[in-house]
């Protein structure tokens, strides 16, 4: 089991025997870069679909690939579910209370059953806990529900962010995003738009094509706005009153607005911005499961997330460089209405861009469906991998038959065969048709490790997702305290504060921090401005970079502790020479900040920390032989050096394949000549030296050319063959020079097994970005190259919180 998870391929069960149905010992492996060309999974209800489609996502997690998954039926969510110490307690809280009753049993007895069958299912398919345990540390999983509070919830209507300048000048799919996105608004409302001949449609459109050509982002509220007052006058030739009236329009804009003020809806407004690189890896580069809820929804609001999801993951796949590898997956456990034959949904579109590109950049799509009729097999031409299970009737396996003739094939394609063979299919077992293959195989699909439990209740997922939510949290607490005073500091400033700011000397330079209000309390504030440059001809670095920090005064004599900076969030545009507002408060400045010369020493100081604090640092992999960007995380990085690592893995795989195959090919052409002689002196054994020799065909195959079936105990196998060839011999009389030939060339084959074992051993540790131990290069700016604008005083905006605190309105620098 351990070598084919170091070659990148998918275990997705065993090979069914065409001639007597029955399961075999050989495993049916998938190459993980095969997925490049994309998957369609179809299967009437009970055809072990849900499950094959799972163990697919354990599969990509022991690969180290990311997964996104749309899960409209609250299926997925049971990736969550895994226990390697199959105790009954770990499965009780999610077992069905009436499948117990109906087996007479308590929940308790009932779950312990279910930890057993689970430890021996898993145990069958030659898998254990340690697989178990690895699966759960390999990636992050989180369930997230937009719409909802009961998972994660993700902010989708927070804004309409402005693409990348890159995705702006594909014009085609620029023109895309705009239309998905203008069709996608509408259909929350229950509006049909069609984008040639909606005037609804025709306005938003035009409306967010005006800010974004500008890299102007858009949130709700302000779309509102601008559809009664819009920054535009004409529409093509037309006036913008006479092609759509202001009362009209002033009726959109309350649908919208009373869209965005019914009970529940703020849940679409808060949790995480929606960020394909976010779902894909966490901060610190680990690759993550994402499982997309959407069971909640309504229809409309279904589309609108796909949607919106679908726009978000082709903005991000378009700024990510190509590779021939594996580097994401997005999986839909039912595709039903968003790829129709017929109908044109907004989603039925960017569905189809990404199978024709998504190729190009390592993102494999894995598209379910129960419905074959339902889907537009014209969009699926492209995709490589078929995987078909039991179909409801005669009508589904003829479209099938349609799809898979237009999809292509590795060999020759026998529509009467293919047919015959879906038909005889039973539960949990599939035909797999992989254009990069020979020819299809019939398998059954492995016990997954994740435990099935059905779909998932809202309280299911609250329970598990409850942890997370509480860390996220704490931590958001611990951030909002940095900036937030305490009451007694709170009332210590209101006490001080005058209405205007107080007056210092003119040789004292003051700034006003954007973000008051009439509520405002200004606190006083050292500021520091510069501007920095690195530079590394070593590591090619050139970069650029402006720093704002400010440090805050503490009671009694004022000494200013740059070690103590805040570093802002803004820019030199962000500052003014007055506050926002005449109705802000101000504190009272200490004595130690009215002193004109005091500012040339804090500046000597702020340079001196500009050169400790503000570095760019830099991560090595000597393993990859690769240095980050400037600027780039070590999250990011890592998440860069898998797609690196796979792509050098799998050119090694092709390597190793092919030398090995060579070898395994003589040594195979000599074993069989061997055996021609002893059986020329033994007839009578003819049929059980044949058998030998396939033995050993099938093992060292397998093990070698990682062919989609290979023999789980590949090394067992080469050992029975030995020994039955080693039966053969002593049958076989006076044969001693062939007998000695035999026996070398088997010490040979296995000898070439241990070789293969090591080889597949270090590709593991060499193309493992997870484990890569990164080396820190820290590159300072050079005195010379930072460029001080100003020392000065600078007035920080507080406003009180829901609690009676001050906390702050300015944004702070997370980098």
């Amino acid at each position: 089991m351990g070598t084919f998870e170091k070659l990148g391929a998918f275990y997705l069960g065993k090979r069914i025997d065409g001639d007597n149905g029955k399961l075999t010992d050989e495993l049916v492996l998938y190459d993980s870069k095969d997925l490049n060309t994309h998957a369609v999974i179809i299967g009437m209800t009970g055809s072990g679909k849900t499950g094959l489609g799972i163990g697919m996502i354990e599969e990509a997690a022991m690969d180290n690939v990311p997964v996104i998954a749309i899960d409209p039926k609250g299926d997925l969510g049971n990736l969550m579910l895994t226990f390697p110490q199959f105790r009954g307690e770990d499965f009780e809280p999610w077992v069905d209370p009436q499948a117990a009753a109906n087996r007479g049993e308590t929940v308790a007895q009932f779950a312990a059953g279910q930890a057993g069958l689970w430890e021996k299912g898993i145990g069958q398919w030659g898998q254990d806990a340690k697989r178990v345990k690895t699966f759960r540390s390999k990636v992050d999983t989180a369930i997230y529900t937009p719409g909802s509070d009961a998972g994660l919830p993700v902010s989708v209507l927070r804004s309409f962010d402005a693409p990348s300048e890159a995705l702006t000048e594909d014009r085609d799919l620029y023109r895309e995003r705009v239309q998905v996105t203008a069709t996608s608004i509408l259909a929350l409302l229950g509006i049909d738009a069609d984008p040639v001949t909606s005037r609804e449609h025709i306005l938003i459109a035009n409306l967010l094509d005006h800010h974004w050509q500008q890299g102007q982002s858009l949130d709700l509220a302000t779309l509102i706005a601008l559809i009664q007052n819009p920054p535009i006058t004409k529409i093509g030739v037309m006036e913008l009153d006479t092609f759509y009236p202001a009362k009209d329009r002033l009726s959109l804009a309350m649908q919208l607005n009373n869209l965005l003020a019914a009970p529940g809806f703020e849940a679409w407004m808060s949790g995480e911005p929606l960020s394909t690189a976010s779902l894909l890896f966490t901060p610190e580069g680990k690759p993550r499961i994402s499982v997309m809820s959407i069971a909640h929804l309504s229809d409309a609001e279904r589309m609108f997330f796909v949607c919106m999801l679908l726009n978000d993951l082709i903005a991000w796949m378009r700024a990510q460089p190509g590779t021939s590898s594996l580097r994401a997956i997005l999986y839909m456990d039912e595709i039903f209405g968003y790829m129709p034959p017929v109908a044109n949904p907004p989603s039925k579109q960017l569905l189809l861009t990404l199978l024709k590109q998504a190729r190009a950049f390592g993102v494999g799509l894995v598209l379910s469906t129960q419905n074959p009729v339902d889907l537009d097999y014209k969009g699926l031409s492209n995709t490589g991998t078929w995987m078909i299970g039991r179909l409801q009737t005669e009508r589904d396996q003829a479209r099938v038959m349609d799809g898979l003739a237009g999809a292509g094939s590795g060999g020759e394609f026998d529509r009467g065969a293919m047919s015959q063979t879906i038909a005889g299919l039973g539960k949990r077992q599939f035909l797999l048709h992989n254009v990069h293959e020979r020819g299809p195989v019939v398998f059954g699909t492995r016990w997954v490790m994740s435990y099935l439990a059905g779909p998932m209740t809202r309280d299911q997922i609250k329970r598990l997702m409850s942890p997370r939510k509480d860390a996220m949290d704490r931590h958001a607490e611990k951030r909002a305290a940095a900036t937030t005073l305490t009451q007694r500091d709170s009332r210590a400033v209101e006490r001080a504060s005058l209405a205007a700011a107080p007056s210092v000397p003119a040789g004292i330079t003051q700034y006003w921090i954007a973000g008051g209000d009439d509520e405002s309390v200004y606190r006083p504030a050292v500021i520091g401005a510069a501007e920095l440059l690195f530079t590394s001809a070593r590591y090619k670095v050139d970069t650029e970079r402006a720093c704002l920090a400010a440090v805050l005064p503490e009671d009694g004599p004022v000494a200013i502790d740059w070690d103590e900076a805040l570093t802002l969030d803004a820019a030199l545009d962000d500052l003014g020479d007055e506050p926002e507002s005449d109705a802000a408060g101000h504190s009272e400045v200490p004595v130690a900040l009215t002193k004109t010369r005091a500012y040339s020493g804090w500046e000597k100081g702020f340079k001196r920390w500009l050169r400790k604090a503000q570095v760019v640092t830099l991560y090595r992999s000597a393993a990859m032989k690769a240095v980050s960007e400037p600027g780039e995380t070590e999250g990011d990085f890592r998440a860069r050096l898998q797609v690196l690592g796979n792509e050098k893995r799998d050119l090694a795989v092709a390597k190793l394949r092919k030398r090995y195959s060579s070898k395994m090919n003589t040594l195979e052409a000599r074993l069989l000549r061997a055996r021609q002689a002893i059986e020329r002196e033994s007839q009578q054994s003819r049929k059980k030296k044949l058998d030998a020799a396939i033995s050993f065909g099938t093992a060292i195959l397998g093990a070698v050319l990682g062919r989609k079936r290979v023999s789980s105990t590949s090394a067992r196998s080469i050992g029975s063959a030995v020994r039955s060839a080693g039966g053969i011999s002593k049958e076989a009389g006076d044969v001693a020079r062939a007998r000695e030939t035999e026996a070398r060339v088997q010490a040979e084959l296995a000898e070439l097994e241990r070789t293969f074992e090591d080889d597949v051993q270090a590709l593991d540790e060499a193309y493992d970005a997870q484990s890569d131990d990164l080396t820190e290069i820290t590159v300072k700016p050079k005195s010379t190259d930072i460029q001080i604008h100003f020392v000065a005083l600078a007035w920080l905006p507080y406003t009180r919180d829901s609690k009676g605190r001050l906390s702050a309105a300015f944004a702070l620098d997370e980098d």
